[in-house]
């Protein structure tokens, strides 16, 4: 909860790493890679952390079809990343 940018952008990195399909071929490692990038996509971002930490998962997806927004890929956060 109190982590600063940098260090959740570190920990995305060293996660997004560790369960990238190409690098771990274990069967959930796919799925665990998606939410590692949706879980940076919320924490790097201060208004959808916001109404994270006060409404959960469901008050943010609520939020965002209010806005029109649609999911990122996962593959193309990590591959601005990198």
């Amino acid at each position: 909860r109190n982590a600063d940018d940098a260090e959740i952008k570190k920990a995305y990195r060293k996660l997004s790493m560790k369960f990238h399909p190409d690098k771990n071929k274990d069967p959930g490692a796919s799925d665990q890679f998606s939410k590692i990038a949706t879980a940076y996509e919320v924490l790097s971002d201060s208004d959808k952390r916001r109404i994270y930490d006060q409404r959960g998962e469901e008050g943010l997806k609520q939020h965002e079809q209010r806005q029109g927004r649609q999911q990122h890929n996962p593959f193309d956060m990590f591959s601005q990343m990198f």
